[in-house]
């Protein structure tokens, strides 16, 4: 909701908020927070409140740390699963340099100038995200383990499904927050979940993301549970995907809307743009190491391709008419950074648009039965997060859109991530050591 910060510091007053969070995502996609007394808040709006950003990581240097947060008003939240009396709301924060301007490494706000970018053209881009995650028992100690919660498998009910009660409470959380959940079921693996949110404007998509994985987290929780959006927890079993729908408006018509076959030339364009890019900007869409275990099974993608409804291609045309027409990009995960993320599918789909790009020939045939002499024919993504490194490195249109210190910082640190996971004797050890518990 557009809240002005006169009516925040009302409703703070007239609704028993006593603490506030100031929420932010680093430029890796994992929430952190500040919290401050209600009363801080006015100073919190007029000066930001600093913090030590040599302690965030792919942040700033301890030669010059200060940074400063300040709260958007428009994303005032009060927090379901706090007391009621002396209440805890969120806001998320833009972040500034102590002169005011805004730090290069706010991927929130990188978002923010990508969606700009989209309306100088005339295009706005709608975002409606599917995100899946297990639920894991905890031991006699409180700590996560890779036991499921239950053995149930897709769209399973009770007493198979042991999970619907998270989901309800989750569902119910999301509401009290302003958010939308549309459908919420049991997926293949045991344990496994999803839950989709109705699709908005890209910005407020990404902020929904967080509230999202965060409410999961904590329902979790207070059900005695771990929620886990790692790609791949179990490796036998089907991994969790961050699946992407996207339409893109002129003028308040959707360029998606006829369905398969019978959409805009710049909706054509912009899938175009997104095919032409996705091996670049993989190493944002599928972070980790784990990321590329999950590729290339149980419906998720490996290779450059699209098709009308097809679950085994990395764009799928869902049989959807009117306003629900769209594409779905099936390769990016949970772990990824969401602001970071949406801004890069974004940028390279209107790339796309801007140098009329022709979409390809569709794909419509089972890649996971095809023979090998056509899917040797066939542009893949990257197999690892090594060769996802590289491509990203190596492009010329992600050093064109990105802050130049914040891509390298990120190359830095996942080139450390694949080298130390590429020397561990163990590496799915590795694996569950360095991501289970933050992920």
């Amino acid at each position: 909701m557009d809240y002005t910060m006169k009516e925040v510091l009302q409703f703070v007053e007239e609704n028993d908020v006593k603490f506030i969070r100031l929420a932010f995502c680093d430029i890796f996609g994992r929430l952190k927070n500040i919290s401050i007394l209600a009363q801080e808040l006015p100073r919190a709006f007029e000066q930001g409140i600093s913090f030590d950003a040599s302690a965030i990581r792919g942040f700033m240097n301890v030669e010059a740390s200060d940074l400063f947060l300040f709260p958007d008003p428009g994303t005032l939240v009060v927090l379901p699963w706090r007391p009621q009396q002396g209440r805890v709301a969120r806001f998320f924060c833009d972040i500034r340099h102590p002169d005011g301007t805004p730090f290069a490494g706010d991927n929130r706000n990188f978002l923010r100038e990508t969606v700009r970018l989209g309306e100088e053209m005339g295009l706005q881009c709608r975002v409606g995200p599917e995100c899946e995650f297990y639920l894991f028992e905890l031991d006699e100690k409180g700590e996560p383990t890779l036991r499921p919660q239950d053995q149930a498998g897709y769209f399973d009910v009770a007493p198979l499904d042991k999970g619907e009660n998270v989901r309800r409470d989750i569902c119910l959380t999301l509401e009290q927050m302003g958010l939308h959940p549309e459908t919420s079921h049991h997926e293949q693996g045991p344990g496994q979940n999803e839950i989709d949110i109705r699709y908005s404007d890209a910005l407020s998509a990404a902020d929904n993301l967080v509230t999202f994985q965060s409410v999961v987290k904590a329902v979790a929780v207070n059900n005695g549970l771990y929620a886990s959006f790692l790609p791949k927890p179990l490796p036998e079993k089907s991994g969790s995907g961050l699946h992407v729908n996207l339409s893109l408006v002129r003028n308040g018509v959707n360029l998606f809307r006829g369905g398969a076959g019978e959409y805009d030339p710049e909706a054509e364009a912009f899938i175009a743009g997104v095919l032409r890019h996705i091996r670049e900007i993989t190493l944002f869409l599928n972070p980790l190491t784990n990321s590329y275990r999950r590729l290339g099974s149980f419906e998720a993608p490996r290779y450059v391709t699209w098709s009308r409804q097809n679950r085994s291609q990395l764009v799928r045309i869902p049989a959807a008419k009117g306003e629900l027409s769209r594409m779905e990009l099936r390769s990016p995960d949970p772990a990824c950074s969401q602001y970071l993320g949406f801004a890069l599918i974004i940028r390279a789909g209107l790339d796309g648009v801007r140098n009329k790009l022709t979409l390809p020939a569709s794909t419509d045939i089972d890649l996971y039965t095809a023979s090998d002499a056509v899917l040797g024919a066939l542009e893949k993504l990257p197999k690892d997060l090594g060769e996802a490194i590289e491509a990203a490195a190596e492009s010329e249109f992600v050093r064109s859109v990105m802050d130049e210190k914040t891509l390298e910082r990120i190359l830095t640190d996942k080139s450390g991530e694949w080298n130390r996971c590429f020397a561990a004797a163990d590496q799915q050890k590795f694996e569950f050591e360095e991501y289970f518990r933050c992920i």
